[in-house]
């Protein structure tokens, strides 16, 4: 935080969620043309990243090189893209390539996404990162730092962001169409990976493949198991999120963005138990957020693991109707929003939309929203500043979750109010030599 400008810092906090995604990149000299094809580098190229490398290679940038640290994930993109050059080690990728990259798109575990997308954009690189932008709070601090002072353009991968329906929403919600909203549900059925289950004790040998040092990276270190990698990392607290950090980061900027939602004022949460290896099997967090000018306060609830809303909120509106096993809900005091509906129906029922005031992605595609800031300076939805927020505050649910704490959290001092227990959630501790 020493490094911070502490007048800046406070001027964010005070603006709240609505005001981080306008702003624009504001890169001094965009030295692209619009039709001029990016040279575009993959940190992660198995499982999700394999995904993101077949829809930017849909847009036709170039893919110039792809990293993985098991190259059996990674082989059907090494089959497809056979000319990209091929790495186990983002930073030996870096060294022999940072002339011949423009743009690097990170789709590594959690507790890898901010080493590899600092170094990238310490080296004046654009950069694409999945959710959740970070493992902690910390890091998202730096995250937004390197990327203010380097001035790339970034978005995070919450895809959702970028379609126009979702946007229209935000619009919808803050034209006071369900009138003023005190209370949100967010809920999904992950996880979908295990939690709630201990460290395996046996240690299966290393695929040849894998480049088992390079995986756990930041992390502390332990021994080669199937049950961390491939994908079930997600349920680990070394490396992954959780169900919340996992999808909250999807659905959090709606309400964020429709409410100018900034930091809560606190975060008490509710679980299966923990045993300190893995995340619970469910887990209930609620955020209280205080007023902002005119608007009142907000209590957001998430759910996750087979939790939900209970059916006496809804069973005016749905008529007998069953709750989803994903969703969201707006309680307002002249309707509510229930998974994008306004109801009840019949209230609403010639309702027309307020006009656009949110810019629109182009062809409702979140990647080319990026991939034009990246050649033109044009803002992004998802871009680190507003996403650092958002996942600083999804996060906030796992420190509540594993302190079993209330959490009032203090953003200027990066600190839980009587909660020194946080602290290690809130700034992890590096493995030597990863620090950032």
């Amino acid at each position: 935080m020493r490094n911070w400008r502490r007048r800046e810092f406070v001027k964010k906090v005070a603006l709240g969620g609505a005001a981080f995604f306008v702003l624009r990149n504001s890169k001094a000299v965009w030295s692209y043309q619009a039709n001029e094809k990016l040279n575009l580098a993959f940190v992660g190229a198995g499982g999700r990243g394999a995904a993101l490398i077949d829809e930017f290679a849909k847009l036709g940038e170039n893919i110039v090189a792809l990293c993985d640290v098991d190259w059996r994930m990674a082989a059907d993109s090494f089959q497809k893209f056979p000319n990209a050059k091929r790495y186990q080690d983002f930073r030996k990728m870096f060294d022999e390539m940072a002339n011949e990259i423009d743009a690097v798109v990170v789709a590594t575990a959690d507790h890898t996404h901010a080493v590899v997308s600092i170094a990238a954009m310490k080296l004046g690189k654009h950069v694409y990162c999945e959710k959740p932008l970070t493992y902690c709070i910390y890091e998202t601090r730096v995250m937004r730092k390197v990327a203010q002072e380097r001035k790339v353009a970034t978005q995070m991968g919450n895809q959702g962001m970028g379609s126009s329906g979702t946007r229209q929403l935000i619009e919808i919600i803050r034209s006071g169409a369900i009138g003023y909203v005190r209370e949100v549900h967010l809920w999904t059925d992950r996880p979908i990976w295990p939690q709630g289950v201990d460290r395996p004790k046996d240690t299966p040998p290393v695929p040849k493949e894998l480049n088992w040092d390079l995986w756990i990276g930041p992390a502390p270190y332990r021994p080669y198991h199937p049950a961390y990698h491939p994908f079930n990392w997600r349920g680990w607290i070394d490396f992954g999120t959780g169900a919340l950090g996992d999808i909250g980061c999807h659905v959090f900027p709606l309400p964020f963005l429709a409410l100018n939602l900034g930091y809560p004022t606190s975060v008490v949460a509710i679980s299966s138990g923990h045993n300190n290896e893995t995340y619970p099997r469910w887990s209930i967090v609620q955020y209280e957020f205080p007023a902002r000018g005119n608007l009142p306060p907000v209590r957001l609830t998430w759910y996750d693991g087979g939790q939900k809303p209970s059916p006496d909120l809804l069973k005016d509106i749905l008529k007998g109707e069953q709750i989803p096993d994903n969703g969201h809900l707006f309680i307002g005091d002249k309707g509510v929003v229930f998974n994008g509906r306004l109801l009840p129906a019949d209230q609403f029922k010639d309702y027309q939309p307020p006009e656009p005031t949110l810019p629109r992605a182009p062809q409702d595609n979140h990647y080319l929203e990026w991939i034009q800031a990246c050649k033109t300076g044009s803002p992004t939805m998802s871009n680190f500043d507003f996403a650092g927020l958002v996942t600083e505050v999804v996060l906030l649910g796992n420190v509540a979750l594993l302190t079993g704490e209330k959490i009032e959290f203090m953003p200027l001092r990066m600190k839980a109010r009587g909660c020194p227990e946080a602290d290690r959630y809130i700034r992890r501790e590096y493995r030597k030599g990863w620090e950032l």
